[in-house]
């Protein structure tokens, strides 16, 4: 029978929280973003291709370290808009996240947030979370966001950042 021998060790790979080999953070998909709205926006107002622009409120931090700064921008669009209409019919407001700006390079966001108010049948208020675009969001007369607003998003993929200095 031949000698059983030991493998070599397997060098232990860097900590899911810590720094890579060049010294970047993997901010992690699913990791909370909270944004909030920079300008308002009506369904009376807003076109489908719209840009709606978006702020960071919070740090992002991956092991207690800065990856993103509050301040940070983010961007989405308009997919679709529509003014209220005649017998209650409730405007109607849809907006796709895009990315939130780091520097050069752009965290893509996912996230949904819908609000459905008084339709003159209904009275109903939603809020869900899911994959994609940001759902629906139906409001009374028109959709009004306030600017100021809070949107809560997600991180959409693993992305490597280098600390905030």
């Amino acid at each position: 029978m031949a000698p059983v021998t030991a493998a070599a060790p397997v060098p232990a790979a860097a900590p899911s929280n810590g720094p890579d080999a060049s010294g970047r953070y993997m901010l992690r998909e699913g990791e909370d973003v909270n944004l909030q709205f920079a300008d308002d926006l009506s369904s009376k107002t807003a076109s489908e291709g719209d840009p709606v622009a978006l702020i960071l409120t919070d740090d992002l931090k991956v092991g207690g370290v800065v990856v993103v700064k509050a301040g940070a921008h983010a961007f989405g669009e308009v997919t679709k808009a529509e003014k209220s209409g005649m017998m209650g019919k409730a405007g109607e407001l849809n907006l796709r996240l895009n990315y939130l700006k780091v520097g050069e390079t752009k965290v893509q966001l996912r996230g949904t947030k819908g609000k459905e108010g008084e339709s003159g049948t209904t009275g109903a208020v939603v809020l869900t979370v899911l994959f994609g675009p940001i759902g629906l969001i139906k409001h009374g007369k028109n959709v009004e966001i306030k600017k100021g607003q809070l949107l809560h998003a997600y991180v959409a993929d693993d992305i490597a950042l280098p600390p905030v200095g």
